[in-house]
């Protein structure tokens, strides 16, 4: 059985037919995601985790670098990303696909017994290390094939689903992406201290963050946290929050209804005509736009 066939099985059983996104599963963490319509480039966010695709195809921008990904790979995004993305599926072939959470207990117990304190573990030196898509293996593709299946029955997914989550934790954790995991279990590198104030930006992105403060956080001079930063987001820090405050924004207004000047309000905007402005350079539409389409 192939892993879209799979897929498509799970579609039927819990009659997912119309879903048009994603929806939560019997496990918590572990996201089903389905679309029959594709989209053209645009800027988004893609939030740390697992994404295994089984059916569709997607290309990724991030900077210079692109990335793509389709049936029977999947994408190891280490941080939170701003990006830009493009899918491509129809009705017929719909993009079908699970999304994971990466469990820090999970994964900081397999690394412990995987690679003990004194072994030593090179430093991430690409930007790799925040986005990288492989191929499934085998014995990955038999695990994804065994939850999908256990997700479908409520005493399975409670029972089996926790085992299976881990043996795909593992599975992926000694791949040959498994280094950006084994990054962010190292609690004193520096892509896990990015990691952690990446997180601080998402959980408070409306509030007066200044780079001074996130470069404190993060136990690193400005310059050092500058060039870190980098390295991990291909962007500035003001760039990664600028993106992350639009992009919510955006939800705000297109998912929730929210009007222009609450959605600027709520992101940390004091200034709606500045707002408008910077929705517009990065969207290439202006927030009335999305407004009407919603």
């Amino acid at each position: 059985m192939s892993l879209a066939t799979a897929m498509q099985r799970y579609v039927e059983q819990m009659g997912l037919q119309n879903l048009e996104g994603a929806t939560a599963t019997r496990l918590p963490g572990v996201r089903f995601f389905r679309s029959s319509q594709g989209n053209p480039r645009q800027p988004l966010t893609y939030q740390s985790g697992l994404l295994i695709m089984g059916q569709g195809n997607k290309i990724i921008h991030l900077g210079e670098q692109q990335v793509a990904y389709g049936p029977d790979s999947y994408l190891v995004v280490g941080v939170p990303l701003p990006l830009e993305c493009e899918a491509h599926c129809s009705p017929e072939e719909p993009m079908l696909g699970l999304a994971i959470d990466i469990d820090a207990q999970s994964l900081h117990h397999l690394v412990e017994r995987l690679f003990p304190p004194e072994t030593p573990m090179e430093p991430c030196r690409s930007i790799e290390c925040g986005l990288s898509s492989v191929s499934l293996s085998p014995l990955l593709l038999g695990a994804c094939e065994r939850l999908l299946g256990a997700l479908a029955d409520e005493a399975e997914a409670a029972i089996l689903g926790p085992g299976i989550l881990q043996e795909i934790l593992y599975r992926v954790l000694t791949g040959p992406n498994g280094y950006v995991l084994l990054e962010l279990a190292r609690h004193d590198g520096h892509y896990a201290r990015i990691a952690r104030v990446l997180g601080r930006i998402h959980r408070d992105y409306a509030a007066p963050l200044t780079v001074e403060t996130l470069a404190d956080e993060a136990h690193m001079s400005v310059s050092s946290f500058h060039r870190a930063f980098r390295q991990v987001t291909l962007v500035s820090p003001l760039q990664y929050m600028k993106q992350i405050r639009l992009n919510r924004a955006r939800e705000l207004i297109q998912r929730e209804g929210r009007g222009i000047a609450e959605a600027a309000s709520l992101v940390g905007y004091n200034s709606p005509s500045q707002f408008s402005r910077e929705y517009k350079r990065h969207f290439q539409n202006n927030p009335r736009g999305h407004q009407a389409s919603s």
